[in-house]
């Protein structure tokens, strides 16, 4: 399945997001695709941030990776750079864009 969404960073924080995002910890990047992940991308326009997921069940791999510590530490420092954070609650797993058109 593909997932996009919509969050929003800071405008202040865009350089400090930008930075942490190129050096995302190997750790954390193997939990994802352990957690079923198989592609995850990020866009920015201004302040908006788009992101496509594509995983095998978007509920289970937020599931997994919301108990996992080193996602506890990466979330909360995104909670420092965004206005809108990505939300790995249960209703989060329904916090998808609704696909509009696709070819």
């Amino acid at each position: 399945m593909r997932i996009a969404l919509h969050t929003k960073v800071r405008a202040d924080r865009i350089e400090e997001y930008e930075a942490a995002h190129r050096e995302v910890p190997a750790e954390l990047t193997t939990a994802i695709r352990a957690a079923g992940a198989t592609s995850w991308t990020i866009w920015r326009s201004g302040t908006d941030l788009f992101h496509v997921i594509d995983c095998e069940d978007y509920a289970a791999l937020l599931a997994e990776l919301e108990k996992l510590p080193v996602n506890d530490a990466w979330q909360a420092r995104m909670d420092e750079l965004l206005d809108v954070a990505h939300d790995y609650s249960s209703d989060g797993a329904e916090a998808g864009l609704p696909v509009v058109w696709e070819l």
